[in-house]
Order: C-alpha cells, then sequence, then structure tokens
C-alpha cells in the first residue's frame, strides 16, 4: 500500500499536529456544498476530543509526538518506553470521548437556558455523540479498540493481544466495506463515508499487523520498567514453566504485560533444572 501524505498544520506543546487526507477532501467537499460552518464545527470537536488523549497522556508522564486528526477522531502518537500500563493507556483512551460527553452537557445546559441557535446546539450534540459512539467501537486504532486491546493484555501474553486484536480489527474494518457495498448489490447508492472509514481502518490495521514483531521486539527492549514496579510493589513473579527444549520465541511470547515473570526450566523427567529471571532470556534472545 502507498503510505497515505497527513497535511500538517501547526506545532503545539511541540506536538506536531496535521490533518489526514480524508478530513482535506471533506474539507474540499464543504466548501463546495456550503457546509463550512458544519465542517469547522467537526473539526473543533475532533480537536478537543484529541487534546483529551494529548493531556491525559502528559499528565501519565507519556511523550505525545504528534496529533493526526480525522474526520472522525484522530491519532496520538505516543512514546512511553514501556512504561505506560494497561491502566493508565485504558485512562488515556477514555479521556478523548470523556470530551465529548462534557460538550454534549454544555449544549444540552445551553438548549435547557434556551440558546438562540437551537438547531447549531441539535447538531452540536448529534456531531459529538457520533464521534464519541464511533469511537468507542471495539476496533483499532479507534478509542474502544485500543481500551479492549490494553483490557485484554492483563489477561493474555502481550504477542497474542497484539496478534488477536490486530485480526479481529481487520475483519472489522472488511465488514464495514462490505456494508458500505451493500447497496450497490440491490441498486441503492454507495454508503461513500463509511467506505471511506472502512478503508482508513483496514489499512492502518494491516499496517500494524505487519509492524508487529517491530512492536514486540519494542515490548521486550522497554520491559526493565516491567522489572522496576515489580521491585516498588513488591508484588510475586509470575511463573512460566518450560521445557528446556521450548524454542526461546515460544517462551518470550508468553510475556504478560504488566507482569514480571522468572521462567521454571524442566527437563524431560519434569524436574525443575533452573529457574531463571525474564532479563537473562531477554538477553539471551538480543545476543546481549
Amino acid at each position: 500500500m502507498i503510505p497515505l501524505k497527513w497535511y500538517r498544520l501547526i506545532r503545539i506543546l511541540g506536538i506536531q499536529l496535521s490533518l489526514h487526507p480524508l478530513f482535506v477532501l471533506i474539507m474540499l467537499l464543504s466548501v463546495i456544498t456550503g457546509q463550512f460552518l458544519e465542517l469547522l464545527t467537526l473539526f473543533t470537536i475532533v480537536f478537543i476530543h484529541e487534546m483529551g488523549h494529548v493531556i491525559a497522556a502528559l499528565l501519565n508522564g507519556v511523550t505525545v509526538k504528534s496529533v493526526q486528526l480525522l474526520p472522525f477522531g484522530g491519532v496520538a502518537v505516543i512514546e512511553d518506553h514501556g512504561r505506560l500500563t494497561a491502566g493508565r493507556e485504558i485512562t488515556i483512551a477514555l479521556a478523548g470521548p470523556l470530551q465529548n460527553g462534557i460538550m454534549i452537557v454544555m449544549a444540552l445546559l445551553l438548549q435547557h437556558a434556551g440558546g438562540s441557535n437551537s438547531a447549531f446546539l441539535a447538531y452540536f450534540i448529534q456531531a459529538n455523540a457520533i464521534i464519541a459512539l464511533f469511537n468507542l467501537l471495539p476496533v483499532l486504532p479507534l478509542d474502544g479498540g485500543k481500551i479492549l486491546q490494553a483490557a485484554l493484555s492483563m489477561l493474555v501474553p502481550y504477542y497474542y493481544t497484539l496478534l488477536w486484536s490486530g485480526r479481529v480489527s481487520i475483519t472489522a474494518s472488511v465488514l464495514v466495506i462490505c456494508y458500505a457495498l451493500l447497496p450497490l448489490t440491490t441498486g441503492g447508492g454507495l454508503r461513500l463515508n463509511l467506505l471511506m472509514i472502512g478503508a482508513f481502518l483496514l489499512y492502518s490495521n494491516v499496517t500494524d499487523q505487519r509492524n508487529l514483531p517491530y512492536r514486540f521486539v519494542a515490548f521486550l527492549m522497554n520491559r526493565e520498567a516491567a522489572y522496576e514496579r515489580h521491585l516498588r510493589s513488591g508484588s510475586a513473579a509470575r511463573p512460566i514453566v518450560a521445557f528446556s527444549a521450548k524454542p526461546l520465541d515460544d517462551i518470550l511470547r508468553l510475556f504478560k504485560r504488566n507482569q514480571y515473570h522468572f521462567i521454571y526450566v524442566m527437563n524431560d523427567d519434569k524436574n525443575v533444572v533452573a529457574v531463571v529471571p525474564e532479563q537473562r532470556l531477554i538477553s539471551s534472545y538480543f545476543g546481549i
């Protein structure tokens, strides 16, 4: 696939703000159809939604490199060096839809107080509700997908969390595209907005799946943070039992995100012959 070109806008607090080509296309269409005010409102809603993610990330000690705005939300590119726990990731993901909820409440209060432009307030409330609910769908890279992935990572080894959340998201993206194309089979009109969204989701998830080995290596390289949390909390290490002949890759893929591990190595007689801390396995894996 050919990489899409993001259109850079400004830098805020050192964070690069960019527009996705879909947003630029919708902007041009809004000028042609005379709906620029609606687009400006949509841009403001999406911007506030993403700033919710940014503020939550900064409060959790996470570096935000850039924010990429889309018509239905955005993507905050973060750099956490392995210190972002599942709980913090869920908090950051929820912060975006929370801003939409706050804006809805404010608009409802204005409506109740007899706001002068009731039609605009109704559109404002509807747009916020659609963006919030859409982003809470359990599909990556939407907020709901990130929440589901983070929750799964507390129960399932991290490698398989990445693998299966990506596969489910690819399937869901294909279903969105099929739903957008469905009216063509009955002589109806094409659902162009859904088609563009489905294509973007599919592109993002296929790219993520291709990058899965690199994301997993980054996870292993930042495991020192898990060790530090283990020392601070005094929690028990999670055991992994493996036969000595088991490939190193297979053992590393059993590591969980919020856990520190000791590996109990067994021989063919099922006797434990060694207890190895996870750092030693990671060092062997990277040839350190």
